[in-house]
């Protein structure tokens, strides 16, 4: 496997404050990550992400520090638990700049997936290009007004 890590940037012309609120909590999660989200935001904290036809992914919320820095570690796989093996660590790092929020992803521990190389190297093809959608939703739906 060449490459063990995603890493993407996006800046977001909205407020840190608003990022954050878009990043963690539920309803607006739903609203960009997939169809559904539950999530208890403090360390040791659950958190299930779901989307339609694919399933549920469970993670562990692993840090909280509003309104800069959230992360989870998510299971690869829908419906089994997020342990050494079966998922990967997911950091977002949120920092203020002159033209609103610089949000930074940072996905890591492919090679650590009790899979095939094959198959850790489809799994970050697969979320690296997740990431591209999934945060081009996230933008959008941040530099909205928020309801």
């Amino acid at each position: 496997m060449a490459q063990d890590w995603i890493e993407r940037d996006v800046i977001i012309d909205a407020s840190r404050e608003r990022v954050w609120a878009v990043l963690t909590e539920p309803d607006h999660v739903a609203r960009w990550f997939g169809d559904s989200a539950e999530i208890d935001a403090r360390p040791g904290g659950r958190a299930r992400f779901g989307w339609t036809g694919e399933g549920v992914y469970r993670a562990i919320i692993e840090e909280v520090a509003a309104p800069s820095a959230f992360s989870f570690r998510w299971a690869h796989e829908p419906g089994t638990e997020p342990r050494e093996g079966t998922g990967t660590l997911v950091e977002f790092t949120l920092t203020e700049v002159p033209l609103g929020t610089l949000l930074r992803v940072v996905e890591t521990g492919f090679a650590g997936l009790h899979v095939s190389e094959a198959e850790q190297a489809r799994a970050v093809e697969k979320n690296r290009s997740g990431w591209a959608v999934e945060l081009a939703q996230l933008k959008e739906y941040a530099e909205r007004a928020l309801g």
